[in-house]
């Protein structure tokens, strides 16, 4: 008869070796890049055509967390995107304004409409910013003045995300939508500064604009119609209606267009002025609803 009874097999995991310690990782093959030097940055975006080397090259490189990211950014940047595209942001007004891919960049002339707004208005005021771009006018507004009431509006949905974290602090609203269509109702009459940059190149001329506005800003932010005045044409014909007795349009226009730009206004029922500034080689067209 058999023997039922064996002895047990030893437990392999209690009579096998102890396994061996895992060995250390190889060290990554892939190195860093090598540092970019200012200098070497320099000598790229002058060789690229860009007139401010030494200054962008110092934004680049302030802006820049690695050497690789900083490789890519003087490489979009000698490809021609604006600046200002490439860092994210655009000094304006003494505030540094965020502007996406594909946004209007605010001009440095335009920071004199600001000043002209912001000796028309006071705190508490209703400011509304039209064509608003990156929101950057109404954010500078609101910051010199404090405490207003801003509404701003663009028919560019890229424009109006933008917007709305520009003019965040000011804790202003971003409306989308084509001129003054998208603004609350209760706005009508009660408007004390209305700021308008609208577009004003005429259209045969965006073809003649830098590169850097021609193919990296959206065409409605710079295309003003045949003359370049359609939209100043549209805005001060129904402006009369949202501003409050005594409160002023203001628009952005060329010299050879100022003359154009005082009869519209005037013929929208505004009372016209022009305001120039020959160091910014800015001209601001102002029309004020009478106080009577």
């Amino acid at each position: 008869m058999q023997d039922s009874s064996r002895t047990s097999s030893p437990d392999p995991a209690s009579s096998a070796a102890p396994p061996p310690e895992a060995a250390p990782p190889e060290p990554s093959t892939v190195s860093a890049p090598p540092p970019l030097p200012e200098s070497e940055v320099v000598r790229l975006l002058r060789a690229a055509g860009c007139v401010f080397a030494e200054d962008e090259a110092r934004l680049l490189t302030a802006a820049a967390r690695d050497a690789g990211e900083l490789r890519g950014m003087v490489e979009r940047r000698a490809g021609g995107l604006p600046l200002e595209h490439v860092v994210g942001w655009a000094e304006f007004a003494g505030r540094r304004i965020a502007v996406d891919p594909g946004v209007f960049v605010p001009r440095r002339r335009t920071e004199f409409l600001v000043g002209e707004a912001v000796a028309l208005g006071r705190a508490g005021a209703v400011v509304v910013d039209l064509c608003c771009g990156s929101g950057a006018v109404g954010a500078a507004i609101a910051a010199a003045l404090g405490g207003v009431d801003l509404h701003a509006a663009d028919l560019d949905p890229a424009a109006v995300r933008c917007a709305r974290r520009n003019v965040a602090p000011a804790g202003g609203h971003v409306h989308q939508g084509d001129l003054f269509a998208p603004l609350p109702p209760r706005l009508r009459g009660r408007v004390d500064v209305l700021a308008a940059n609208v577009p004003y190149v005429p259209t045969g001329a965006v073809g003649l604009l830098p590169a850097e506005a021609r193919d990296h800003e959206a065409r409605i932010a710079l295309d003003g119609g045949p003359d370049g005045l359609d939209v100043l044409r549209r805005v001060a014909a129904e402006a009369r209606y949202w501003l409050a007795p005594g409160g002023s349009l203001l628009s952005e226009t060329s010299g050879r267009q100022a003359g154009r730009a005082v009869r519209i206004v005037r013929a929208g029922g505004l009372e016209p002025r022009l305001a120039t500034d020959e160091d910014r080689g800015a001209t601001v067209v102002i029309g004020t609803r009478p106080a009577a």
